[in-house]
């Protein structure tokens, strides 16, 4: 791990980009003298590491005492897509502009992007970990399917927040039912892009016998910042 720049922020936290390989990432850390918790933070489908909201969630939790990361996976941000990606992207925008189902294209996009998306997250993570400031237990909130896979097959991952808010490939669906760790999911009601009923039979098929299910009123971006603060508290009772 590489750390290109960092600063200081007005609330104390120290904000660092680094690269890891090919991955870019970025990390925030609370001013404390011990090891603190980590929570890594993805973004949906394809958006950049820098994405307003997530940024704002990342200073957030840091400034509450977490150590939180997130990087630009493969497909991400800045980073190249492939070629049947980028025919996948092309194919859903003109079908969803005539009207026509999508599901099989979110399949072949959003699919193989979970498939090299988890590698990297699990790569970042040894890093992380292997740094002194930073100890366990380690969170993950963000993009619904491949959280559901790095809980499945990330020991390390003690608690998890999903957004509702992407499309999850039929392979994650399935494996929800293996997700066992405390689990909050947060739910736009009116999320143009979300199927309400796909959402709660995902909720309804995770294993855990510890989840909870948050939904407010609003369209995708609409998330309540209070959701951020109860976030928080999630992870409170898991990781500290």
């Amino acid at each position: 791990m590489h750390f290109t720049s960092e600063r200081r922020l007005d609330d104390g936290v120290l904000e660092r980009e680094f690269t890891l390989g090919e991955i870019p990432g970025t990390l925030w850390t609370p001013e404390s003298t011990a090891p603190v918790p980590l929570i890594l933070m993805a973004h949906n489908n394809g958006l950049p590491k820098g994405a307003a909201r997530l940024v704002a969630r990342a200073r957030h939790s840091a400034a509450c005492g977490y150590a939180v990361a997130t990087i630009d996976a493969s497909g991400c941000g800045d980073r190249p897509l492939s070629a049947a990606d980028e025919q996948a992207r092309a194919d859903l925008r003109r079908a969803m502009q005539a009207g026509e189902p999508v599901d099989e294209i979110f399949e072949s996009l959003v699919g193989p992007l979970v498939e090299k998306a988890v590698p990297e997250w699990r790569t970042t993570l040894d890093a992380l970990l292997a740094l002194p400031e930073i100890g366990g237990p380690v969170g993950y909130s963000g993009w619904t399917a491949v959280g559901i896979r790095l809980a499945v097959v990330e020991p390390r991952i003690a608690a998890a927040g999903f957004f509702a808010g992407g499309y999850v490939p039929r392979a994650q669906r399935e494996e929800a039912r293996q997700v066992t760790i405390p689990l909050l999911f947060l739910l736009q009601w009116d999320d143009e892009g979300n199927p309400r009923r796909r959402a709660l039979d995902l909720f309804e098929a995770f294993g855990t016998t510890e989840k909870t299910l948050h939904a407010n009123l609003g369209g995708h971006t609409g998330t309540p910042w209070f959701e951020v603060e109860d976030g928080n508290r999630f992870f409170g009772r898991h990781l500290k």
